[in-house]
């Protein structure tokens, strides 16, 4: 009677076991699949001149709207240019702008929240408050009237952009920094004589960049898709130049005969978003099961 009694309770778990096992197989294999993805279009994008087969700019009003074909893996557009050309040199402005607005968010967010976090009272208030006044407008509304102010131009798209996403990294390191000033290390340090700035560079710093690391994964898909909200709004990259959201936007007048103007770029965008997500995505729990242990 006793064994029998057990049953019941010992076939859920073990039937609980290899759904856990099959579902985490399931989250590597997506995991290493978008790595995959993200590095053939870093890739890609670092070797632009060299694996384009056409000039991305080059016009060719004979070839206008050609569905795609062995001379033209992605077709052309209305004006000619090859597709394949244009979205791999689209690919190359857009994770350009993703990497400088990854790192001057990054070290600013993270400066400021470190700050507020450790040093608290005043400066907390003060660095906060500019952080719930960004959040208060929507980071597309917010880049839309910065753009339209200073006009659109690369370095306006990134200055615009960082002051849309800092506040994202300073309210969760300065969530970090709380917790980890009152620890005993950091207590220690402090009795020792330790300068604030030695305490912040040997034990708050090193202590956040598991979840600075998901930040910045997470960060560039976001990046990437307001970058190509305001190109397809036309506050972004300018034509000629490529960019994902330009050919969206240009390619909406042609969809009916020639649906890889748009469809194309689009799908590059989706993969690129899709895998810099899950990739931060799986930090994100490898850095929870961490902490769990």
């Amino acid at each position: 009677m006793a064994t029998d009694a057990l049953l019941p309770a010992a076939i859920p778990a073990a039937g609980i076991r290899p759904r856990r096992n099959l579902r985490r197989r399931v989250r590597n294999a997506a995991t290493v699949a978008s790595a995959l993805t993200l590095a053939a279009i870093i890739g890609a994008a670092l070797l632009a001149p060299l694996i384009a087969p056409f000039d991305p700019n080059a016009i060719d009003l004979g070839q206008a709207l050609k569905a795609p074909s062995p001379a033209h893996w992605f077709g052309t557009d209305q004006l000619g240019r090859d597709v394949l050309s244009r979205v791999i040199f689209g690919g190359r402005m857009s994770l350009f702008i993703a990497l400088c607005v990854v790192i001057l968010a990054g070290i600013g967010g993270t400066l400021a929240g470190i700050l507020a976090g450790y040093r608290g009272g005043l400066v907390d208030d003060v660095v906060m408050r500019f952080a719930e006044i960004q959040y208060a407008l929507p980071p597309v509304i917010l880049a839309l009237v910065l753009v339209g102010a200073l006009g659109p131009s690369t370095t306006n798209i990134i200055i615009v952009i960082t002051l849309a996403n800092w506040a994202r990294f300073a309210r969760v390191i300065r969530a970090e920094a709380i917790s980890l000033r009152h620890r005993d290390f950091v207590l220690l340090a402090r009795l020792s004589g330790a300068s604030s700035w030695r305490i912040v560079l040997t034990h708050i710093l090193p202590n956040v960049q598991a979840t600075l690391l998901v930040l910045l994964t997470l960060d560039i898909g976001l990046i990437i898709i307001l970058e190509a909200t305001l190109s397809f709004l036309g506050l972004g990259i300018q034509p000629p130049d490529p960019s994902w959201g330009t050919m969206i936007a240009e390619g909406r007048a042609y969809l009916e005969r020639a649906w890889w103007t748009s469809l194309l770029p689009g799908a590059a965008l989706l993969l690129t978003v899709l895998a810099a997500n899950v990739i931060g995505d799986s930090l994100g729990r490898r850095g929870a099961g961490a902490g769990g242990r």
